[in-house]
């Protein structure tokens, strides 16, 4: 049996090791377009050099050979699922009898202006993505960012170190608007500030101004007023990486359609990860590689695990943990306190916990992810909903299952 995945992200290398680990002596091949294994959460990291493209590996120690797996590094341009064969752009051909596609997503730059055109401009999803911005931008003075979401500000952050001037602008009236309330990204905002971020919010870039040579040297908002810079960010958003199935048969929405197995609409070709369109963060994209794995090696297993609302955010030492729902809807009940130190925010749906921030201390917040999921009602527990702990539940002796001590 051959088994090939394309990507070595989590889902990707979670998969591999899980194949290994059921067949011993089958044949494995990954598919990677960058030249090493990296975590794409670490990549702020390499932009302020407190670490090299090796310490962004997340893998053991000679991974791929003590797994004995064969890479080959390519961009992979077609699939053709009745040949049961991968193209990829050097021409060469690897044929499967396995296929998981693990390939991401990818930045999607906006068309605005000569923004797809210029070479000063990057997103920052992968390895590449950050090599290319820290190469281009070692003699350079003014950064701009678009997008304050959490890759934005990553690379604002990294950038930060490196004493460049960065300015970002963002469409919301607040930054991290996707991850935090007001309050909450304010506090963020005013750190930013203080280190010597520029922020433009509630702006969009409305045209670009180039150069002789072709570089964007400009933007102008929809505001009217122009921001020089050097190199431009784009962090608005990013689209599963499928491109190269056009014509595969496999079918695709906003990401590859995959049933309870993670298997495709086409036999014996699986999809994990942030290209699925399933939940993609971290701990989903392993969960999901490894249920595939063990589907592909003939096992029966269901991925169920489709809670998606979680983020941990760390700049300047502040720590924040957001834990579903973050934008309350009509009806709901948004109850929140805040001290010197810390900012807490519960939204409440039908008398169950949809939604917690949780901003500087964030200890004993599993019992949050256990009350969301689960689905438990607290409406009328009659008790501070933040002083809450497993204490104030007994297990039911059912799979785990905890009820409020009524």
């Amino acid at each position: 049996m051959k088994y090939v995945i394309i990507g070595t992200g989590a889902a990707g290398i979670t998969a591999a090791d899980e194949i290994r680990k059921l067949e011993k002596d089958a044949e494995l091949l990954m598919v990677s377009v960058d030249s090493q294994v990296h975590s794409r959460c670490m990549l702020h990291k390499y932009l302020s050099h407190e670490r090299t493209a090796e310490e962004l590996d997340f893998t053991e120690e000679n991974f791929f050979e003590k797994k004995r797996i064969t890479v080959v590094n390519g961009n992979v341009v077609s699939v053709n699922t009745e040949a049961k064969t991968v193209l990829l752009e050097s021409g060469e051909q690897i044929a499967y009898d396995k296929l998981l596609i693990a390939t991401g997503a990818q930045s999607c730059i906006p068309p605005v202006g000569d923004l797809r055109k210029a070479d000063n401009v990057s997103g920052l999803r992968n390895l590449s993505d950050a090599q290319k911005i820290d190469d281009m931008t070692k003699n350079l003075e003014h950064i701009l960012v678009i997008g304050s979401g959490l890759v934005g500000l990553d690379a604002a952050y990294g950038l930060l170190e490196r004493g460049k001037k960065i300015t970002v602008v963002e469409m919301a009236p607040q930054i991290l608007p996707v991850q935090l309330d007001a309050n909450a990204a304010k506090a963020y905002q005013d750190l930013f500030e203080k280190a010597g971020v520029e922020f433009r919010l509630g702006r969009k870039v409305q045209e670009t101004v180039c150069g002789a040579d072709g570089n964007i040297c400009g933007v102008v908002l929809d505001s009217g007023e122009r921001i020089d810079c050097d190199f431009v960010i784009t962090a608005t958003g990013v689209r599963p990486a499928i491109g190269f199935l056009e014509g595969s048969g496999i079918t695709c929405e906003r990401g590859i359609q995959v049933d309870g197995r993670m298997e495709t609409s086409v036999k014996d070709v699986y999809a994990a990860g942030d290209v699925s369109g399933l939940s993609g963060i971290w701990p989903n994209a392993m969960k999901q590689g490894r249920t595939a794995a063990r589907n592909m090696c003939g096992g029966n297993e269901t991925y169920t695990d489709t809670f998606a609302g979680k983020n941990t955010i760390n700049f300047f030492g502040l720590v924040t943990l957001c834990l579903g729902a973050i934008v309350p809807q009509e009806g709901d009940e948004v109850v929140a306190e805040e001290d010197s130190k810390n900012y807490r925010r519960a939204i409440l749906r039908d008398g169950k916990l949809c939604g917690i921030l949780l901003q500087g201390d964030i200890s004993n917040s599993g019992i949050w992810q256990y009350i969301i999921k689960e689905q438990i009602h607290v409406g009328s527990i009659g008790k501070n909903i933040f002083k809450l702990s497993f204490a104030d539940f007994y297990d039911t002796g059912e799979r785990g299952k905890y009820v409020w001590k009524a």
